[in-house]
């Protein structure tokens, strides 16, 4: 959880816009003008490893230069790892880091990449995030450390499904592994993605099953170059055998909480993690959110770095941040002095922005300024503000006045639709019906928010359940409104967890047998849980909440129940509606404000409730 003091002596300032890059090595970075990859190890081994039950996994290790034996970084996953080094890597047709995998191997790391069982050309049947993919793991692990190119010593990298696999295999205790580096998690793939709050998602996971498919293609195209005959028949089985249990079809046949679903939430399974973990997040990340599963709060925080910055999902490429893993792995894989474990545990990057497209904007990531602390998690201090008359939102004011309703399901605009772009979409015809709104005062002084947020309202409907989505955003003094984050709660997973929610994070019980409608007419308490963010809003700014029906943002397409109803946000002495966020130290925040349209993710708009608006 975010540690909730009344002090921040934890907190350590640190400077504003000159942030230093890390001084380490240089890296590889992205060329755009660059047709393909030229080799850049001394030899590549392919192969399949065979696991406990006798299916084989196939691999790809690409060694450096010299004669070895080599400290082992693995990139384990469904998408194309096990073909790294084949013609349509070369290509850049790879989901895969190429820059990155350059970067450890001419650190004199061999990289080796693998692919999940069912997947790409490795036997077996796919299932996301099965038990047997952790154990893969950890035969994965064992079975390269007794490889006479490798030195036994074994690192896990990369993020998202290779970020998850290293939450899997870690959570075994293979011997051998070193260290962990997951970026980009589901650490509770229900609540971090299927169904949010509760509300079903169901547009990723048919998007993302169609770019699985387009990296078996890839695979396919390398083994077809290679002669691999064995290879590109594996991978037209797969493609028949996996379809029984693509993640549509997963959703559709578990669309609550029960055993199966549980047996993917890697955070019931990471407290097992033993080995030094370096965690990256990103706050706007469009493919899995910034929740996790909170998976960090399971580890021993003596044993964590956490990294944590606005942006997309795909940062894990940054330069900036490549330099930091590789010292971690210096000192936790090859066993180097180098002094990283003195390095803060949390670090926090914010206003961040990046140049270019697609690979070249992620690895050109520059962080506005930085918080750091010593200590995980972060000390803040919840600041609440309160849902009054007139739309107002007063930090601790009183509430007052009468309900706001709206009509439902009139969606919200659509906000960072597609992956590194940053816009908000059109405002719906009727958007003036279909939502509420609650803004500050301007900003006496600047504060500085950071970590999850609750907008605990009262609510009332015509009907007997509907799909809240609150919205938070930064109206700054040049009319602009500048997006911070969302969340998302069915009125009827209301039901709290009591021993894990807090002041500042709801936490759904999300159980069947917890789930209650409401009653026509009758105010209850619907507690929305902000994903984790970090922001300032500079003296002069004010801060807002929209609340409507859910629409699309990022990756995330929602089905919110469509039966009409009338939504009343109640705000009086008896349902005291607020908003609570967590405060840190303003003082690293830069005076000058960004532009608009340089923060990642961020995107501005014109304050549509300005005078003189449409």
């Amino acid at each position: 959880m975010i540690l909730v003091r009344a002090t921040i002596a934890a907190l350590l300032i640190s400077a504003t816009a000159s942030v230093a890059q890390p001084p380490l090595p240089p890296v590889a970075s992205y060329n755009r003008e660059a047709k393909g990859t030229q080799p850049f190890w001394g030899r590549r081994l392919t192969g399949y490893l065979t696991a406990r039950d006798g299916t084989r996994l196939r691999y790809s290790a690409l060694l450096p230069k010299g004669s070895g034996p080599f400290p082992v970084i693995i990139n384990y996953s469904g998408y194309d790892p096990g073909a790294i080094g084949g013609s349509s890597y070369l290509n850049n047709d790879t989901a895969m880091s190429v820059n990155l995998d350059r970067t450890l191997v001419e650190r004199g790391y061999a990289v080796v990449g693998i692919n999940a069982r069912g997947t790409g050309c490795s036997e077996g049947v796919f299932e996301f995030l099965g038990r047997e993919y952790g154990r893969d793991g950890r035969d994965a692990v064992e079975f390269l450390a007794t490889q006479p190119w490798s030195d036994g010593k074994i690192g896990m990298a990369n993020w998202s499904w290779a970020g998850m696999s290293q939450l899997a295999t870690a959570s075994e205790r293979p011997p051998h592994l070193k260290a962990v580096a997951p970026g980009m998690v589901l650490g509770d793939a229900r609540l971090d993605s299927w169904a949010p709050g509760g509300v079903p998602s169901p547009a990723f996971v048919a998007g993302w099953w169609r770019f699985v498919h387009s990296r078996w293609t890839a695979v396919r195209a390398s083994a077809e170059a290679e002669g691999d005959r064995q290879c590109m028949a594996q991978v037209d089985l797969n493609r028949k055998t996996a379809e029984a249990n693509n993640l549509s079809n997963v959703i559709i046949r578990h669309p609550l909480r029960d055993d199966y679903i549980d047996q993917r939430a890697l955070a019931l399974r990471t407290s097992n993690i033993e080995v030094p973990v370096l965690s990256m997040e990103a706050f706007q990340d469009e493919a899995v959110t910034s929740r996790e599963g909170y998976y960090q709060e399971t580890l021993d925080p003596e044993k964590l770095w956490f990294l944590q910055v606005n942006g997309p999902h795909d940062l894990y490429e940054s330069t900036w941040f490549r330099r930091i893993l590789i010292s971690f792995f210096d000192r936790f894989v090859k066993g180097d002095r180098n002094g990283f474990e003195r390095e803060p545990h949390v670090r926090v990057w914010s206003e961040s922005s990046g140049t270019g497209d697609g690979h070249a904007k992620f690895e050109s990531l520059k962080p506005g300024f930085e918080l750091t602390s010593s200590e995980f998690p972060m000390a803040v201090t919840p600041v609440r503000f309160t849902l009054g008359a007139g739309n107002s939102l007063t930090e601790n004011g009183s509430p007052s006045g009468e309900p706001d309703n709206y009509a439902y399901p009139i969606p919200g605009p659509t906000v960072t639709t597609k992956n590194g772009t940053e816009d908000w979409g059109a405002q719906p015809a009727e958007w003036r019906r279909g939502s509420v709104a609650y803004t500050s005062p301007p900003f006496a002084r600047t504060m500085m928010f950071y970590g999850s947020g609750s907008a605990d309202l009262w609510v009332s409907a015509s009907t007997t359940d509907v799909d809240l989505q609150v919205t938070l955003t930064e109206v700054r003094p040049d009319g602009q409104e500048m997006f911070v984050q969302r969340g998302w709660l069915r009125m009827s997973n209301r039901a709290q967890d009591d021993g894990r929610s807090t002041d500042l994070r709801p936490f759904p019980i999300d159980l069947p047998e917890t789930m209650q409608s409401l009653t026509p007419e009758q105010p209850a308490l619907g507690r929305v849980e902000l994903n984790k963010f970090a922001h300032p809003f500079r003296k002069g700014s004010r801060l807002r909440i929209w609340i409507d029906t859910p629409s699309a943002w990022g990756g995330y397409g929602f089905s919110p129940i469509s039966q009409p109803s009338t939504v009343k946000i109640w705000h009086d002495a008896t349902h005291p509606s607020r908003l609570v966020l967590g405060a840190v130290d303003s003082r690293p925040v830069p005076a000058a404000r960004p532009n608009c349209g340089t923060v990642m993710m961020q995107p501005c708009r014109r304050d549509p409730l300005a005078s003189g608006a449409n």
